[in-house]
């Protein structure tokens, strides 16, 4: 297996290289998400995709975002349901309108596709190769060389994993991908997510737990806040009971002719 390399900056004589700014970041062509699941499934993994080996400012997350590959090419371009790449900043000033892989120097780490019935087959690397522009599964595996390639078949639940090895893509056999150099793991979970009940793509960390999603890490924290406010009320009622204990001692004491302060 291959060691974990997150790309290499592409090297050129010529500073002439266009940017984000110079390339078309939309498509007024190109169908819209085709559903909401589209939309909700890469919101979970963007905020469960917290690896502990890389600073959080070093760590960007996309969804549907124009990822431009080759510089003889520029025009030619990608739009992964969600990918992921470490070792460039999260934020750019102005905010990213497309990934230009000659410009940030790095790869993404992982893609996962949603499959529909529109990419399927291209999704897959069932497509004729050689082709002008190339396919998905050839720009991902021979081009970007990302090293994590998924794909989720949402009507049947089904994951297809895949890890670049010598090059080329190999479909792994588990049911979950741990990613060793970035001390994650995506595997599927059961839960409710933007209101929906179903099976879910997440991220979950080293000891086999599920990352929490926003939703969840304030609910987290308003419930830890809600213990610390409860044991600090009860520490105050214990407070007042022995202070009302120790009253009424005292007006015993009195009561029997006891000076409770010369004790």
């Amino acid at each position: 297996m291959n060691a974990f390399k997150p790309g290499l900056p592409i090297r050129s004589a010529d500073l002439s290289l266009l940017t984000m700014y110079d390339l078309p970041s939309e498509n007024p062509e190109e169908p819209g998400l085709p559903d909401q699941f589209h939309d909700w499934q890469p919101q979970l993994l963007s905020q469960t995709f917290r690896p502990l080996a890389v600073p959080p400012d070093q760590v960007l997350t996309a969804a549907d975002l124009n990822v431009y590959y080759d510089p003889r090419n520029p025009r030619y371009y990608k739009r992964p349901d969600w990918f992921a790449v470490v070792g460039v900043p999260r934020f750019i000033e102005g905010g990213r309108l497309s990934y230009v892989r000659w410009q940030e120097g790095r790869s993404p780490v992982i893609v996962v596709e949603l499959l529909s019935p529109n990419t399927i087959e291209e999704d897959q690397g069932l497509t004729l190769r050689g082709r002008q522009p190339p396919s998905k599964w050839e720009v991902y595996e021979q081009m970007l060389q990302v090293p994590y390639y998924v794909l989720f078949d949402r009507v049947g639940d089904t994951l297809q994993l895949f890890r670049l090895e010598d090059g080329l893509y190999k479909q792994q056999q588990d049911s979950r991908l741990w990613i060793a150099e970035l001390g994650i793991g995506l595997g599927l979970w059961t839960g409710t997510f933007a209101d929906w009940e179903r099976r879910w793509l997440r991220w979950y960390d080293s000891e086999g737990r599920w990352i929490p999603s926003e939703p969840e890490k304030i609910a987290q924290e308003q419930q830890r806040a809600d213990q610390e406010r409860q044991r600090a009320e009860l520490a105050e009622q214990r407070a007042r009971e022995a202070e009302q204990r120790l009253q009424e001692l005292n007006e015993r004491l009195k009561a029997a002719g006891i000076d409770p302060e010369g004790l």
